[in-house]
């Protein structure tokens, strides 16, 4: 697999190999060993998801202040725009964000560790979001930062129609009002 670190360092690219002729494909899409070294630490999930939302959906940004969560993030139908934001105060990157197109086709994932917000916008008509998560959902724990806080300054793609949000997602916090990792 090649792995590739965005401008968070510790968000990373991952690419598994795939092989592919006329009947298809087959790809290893995790590998306890591969990953583990591929983050330089020993990783254990406690959780897999899978949703499938339509066009125009825009979840997130999400986060957990207990329980945090890292999320291994992947789509097995259609295309998002995958995105995390570092919110870890004592982090050089704190406030910045990285973006990565995420489809059936490129194969790619992309690692989000603890500490950071994670949202997806939905690209395609409808897209299966598959991801891997190191502590269970708590709902007591969990936050949300808007996804337009001109504070983040977000580079959303436009899909031709507004982006469809949840009541949790239409009450999230600004950057000015949410609850960071030290």
């Amino acid at each position: 697999m090649k792995v590739t670190p965005t401008l968070i360092p510790d968000v990373l690219v991952i690419e598994p190999k795939v092989f592919g002729d006329a009947r298809g494909f087959f790809m290893e899409s995790f590998n306890s060993k591969a990953f583990d070294e591929a983050v330089g630490r020993h990783v254990e999930f406690a959780q897999d998801n899978h949703s499938r939302s339509a066009k125009g959906v825009l979840r997130g940004l999400h986060y957990q202040v207990q329980q945090t969560q890292g999320k291994l993030v992947r789509v097995a139908r259609g295309a998002v725009f995958d995105v995390a934001v570092d919110i870890r105060k004592s982090s050089p990157t704190f406030g910045r964000w990285v973006g990565i197109e995420l489809t059936e086709d490129n194969h790619k994932q992309l690692w989000v560790p603890e500490g950071l917000a994670h949202g997806f916008l939905v690209l395609s008509e409808s897209a299966d979001f598959l991801y891997k998560a190191t502590d269970y959902y708590a709902p007591a724990h969990e936050r949300a930062i808007r996804w337009d806080d001109p504070k983040l300054g977000i580079e959303w793609p436009e899909t031709g129609v507004l982006p469809q949000l949840s009541g949790k997602d239409l009450q999230a916090s600004t950057m000015d009002n949410a609850e960071f990792f030290p």
